[in-house]
């Protein structure tokens, strides 16, 4: 959905009055109350990771973190506020499809927590960008999962 959407934005095409439509059409997106279209970079270096954790993590490229040992992961994705908030009735309804429990968080615009026996995820959409977190692979409880989701959309967000 993400890929058709900005290949629409892209559309470099002209009105009846033959004005350029095409780059404003993205643009006016966040205008229209949708939010930011810029995406965040990866808001953590391995080390702050580890401290947040409790644990080492080695940084494995592209905002993507592992215990070095190939069991446990740490996952985060970033996206613009508006494809965020456009996607995350979909996520929500998934997560709780997949996951033991979910629970909304009043942070950001909106936001959630999930988890389960061997993983967790939490989604949040920010003015700051809109973030999924995914763990797995702890050997965690499910509480656990999500007291560290938690304390991860804590500091992305502070």
């Amino acid at each position: 959905m993400l890929t058709l959407l900005a290949s629409a934005a892209c559309d470099r095409s002209t009105d009846p009055a033959g004005g350029d439509i095409g780059a404003d059409a993205g643009s006016d997106a966040g205008a229209a109350g949708l939010g930011n279209d810029s995406v965040p970079a990866c808001p953590f270096t391995a080390a702050q990771v580890s401290d947040l954790l409790g644990q080492p993590m080695k940084d494995e490229g592209n905002c993507l973190f592992g215990d070095g040992k190939g069991v446990a992961s740490l996952t985060i994705t970033m996206a613009s506020q508006t494809a965020g908030a456009m996607t995350y009735d979909y996520q929500h309804d998934q997560a709780g499809q997949r996951f033991d429990r979910v629970v909304d968080l009043d942070q950001g615009d909106r936001a959630y927590v999930a988890a389960k026996d061997i993983e967790g995820e939490a989604v949040v959409v920010s003015p700051k960008g809109s973030y999924t977190v995914t763990m797995s692979s702890f050997s965690v409880d499910t509480g656990t999962y999500e007291r560290k989701l938690r304390a991860l959309l804590d500091a992305i967000l502070a």
